[in-house]
């Protein structure tokens, strides 16, 4: 007897939110071999996703922390001190930044192609 090759979004998520930390219990019964594959990469995929989002966002906060401060700055004040070497690299960030630096790079560079 065959496997259908047909997936199941609905059976696939239920798999997906099981491998996430959900209750076992939430299981359907008579998952394929092909829908617990395609969990298994899609929840593989979210957690790359998610890790590489994080990295950007750390790089982003390394390039604009260049220098401590007595009071907690604005992001102009930020911006300001910020060597014009990295505004490029910020533009390529634009995303994984905060949203009040987002709104000050827009408001200086304007908003990057692509975003």
């Amino acid at each position: 007897m065959s496997e259908s090759t047909e997936l199941r979004p609905d059976v696939v998520a239920a798999i997906v939110g099981v491998l996430k930390g959900g209750d076992p219990a939430a299981l359907p019964a008579g998952a394929t071999n092909a829908e617990k594959t395609a969990a298994k990469d899609a929840y593989l995929s979210e957690v790359l996703a998610e890790r590489d989002k994080r990295d950007r966002q750390a790089h982003a906060w390394e390039l604009l922390l260049t220098r401590s401060y007595d009071e907690a700055p604005t992001w102009q004040q930020i911006f300001d001190d910020l060597d014009p070497q990295v505004h490029t690299e910020l533009g390529e960030l634009y995303d994984a930044l905060p949203a009040g630096a987002q709104e000050e790079y827009a408001r200086r560079y304007g908003t990057p192609s692509g975003v």
